[in-house]
């Protein structure tokens, strides 16, 4: 029995998604193809589009399943760090390094730029998902405005990816490369970026 006929209807759409992440992960969006998928799954380059018509589409579905496994990450952080707004909000940087460092998919992923013009109902609603978290993290700050707490999020996120991407290009081998301690210096880069009101 070939690798394609052993996937039952339905397991090869969640197959290619899974391995896409592994992609990502390994090889990042740039060099990111639907065939470099089938090629690592083991079926014929046809298979792919009998679910997703183009690249678009299958990262249309990475990116939604990005967003909802991101977004529980990163409550789950949050609820961690306990009752303080600036600490629940910093740990997202921290939650954003180490789900990245696994998955390869981050805001780049989520909100690549060729997705923008893709329809694409469930895409749209894990990522509305994930900022309404990170909106509703920054506004228990006490931003003094919707405007504030955007530019928060902005900051916030801009660490974190910024963590990522330093430790995936290898800039913390010297010292450490254990992406734990990566996110614990994410963490503690947003939380300087981080002042409630009233403090």
């Amino acid at each position: 029995m070939s690798a394609e006929r052993s996937y039952h209807h339905g397991d090869l759409r969640a197959a290619l998604i899974d391995t896409s992440f592994t992609l990502l992960a390994e090889q990042g969006l740039e060099r990111f193809s639907v065939a470099a998928v089938a090629r690592r799954l083991g079926v014929s380059s046809a298979a792919p589009y009998r679910h997703f018509p183009d690249r678009s589409r299958l990262l249309g579905a990475v990116s939604a399943a990005a967003a909802r496994d991101l977004r529980a990450a990163i409550a789950d952080a949050a609820e961690a760090a306990g009752p303080d707004p600036a600490d629940r909000l910093a740990a997202a940087a921290g939650a954003y390094v180490r789900y990245v460092a696994g998955t390869g998919a981050g805001i780049h992923v989520i909100y690549a730029a060729e997705l923008y013009g893709l329809a694409d109902d469930a895409r749209a609603e894990q990522t509305r998902a994930l900022m309404t978290t990170l909106l509703d993290l920054a506004a228990a700050t006490g931003p003094s405005s919707y405007e504030a707490a955007v530019l928060l999020i902005e900051a916030t996120l801009a660490v974190a990816h910024g963590y990522t991407s330093l430790y995936a290009e290898g800039f913390f081998a010297r010292k450490s490369n254990n992406v734990d301690d990566v996110a614990a210096r994410a963490c503690a880069a947003a939380r300087t970026l981080i002042t409630p009101s009233g403090r």
